[in-house]
């Protein structure tokens, strides 16, 4: 069973790098990824065992913030909220 995150602090942190990663895919002519997909990504990774500085991650370069939600979408498991593969986004707590 996921946890999902109840506070409004972390969830509006998370919906301003779900904003930033629908940008990005636009501008990069991706496939479409919807926001509530990624809201849940990130706060599945964050409330299951690998919580994330958000604020950190947000902030980032591209590049790095890039191989953080791409490789969480990647390796989440959907059903626990686990990262599978050995993944550690580069900002985990």
């Amino acid at each position: 069973m996921i946890n999902w995150s109840t506070d409004r602090t972390t969830l509006d942190t998370q919906s301003k790098i779900a904003d930033r990663v629908m940008k990005m895919v636009k501008r990069a002519g991706g496939m479409p990824y919807k926001k509530m997909d990624i809201l849940m990504d990130i706060d599945a990774c964050h409330s299951n065992g690998n919580p994330l500085k958000l604020q950190e991650l947000l902030e980032a370069d591209d590049f790095n913030f890039a191989h953080d939600v791409f490789g969480i979408r990647q390796h989440i498991n959907k059903k626990t909220g686990k990262l599978n593969d050995c993944f550690v986004p580069r900002y985990s707590k």
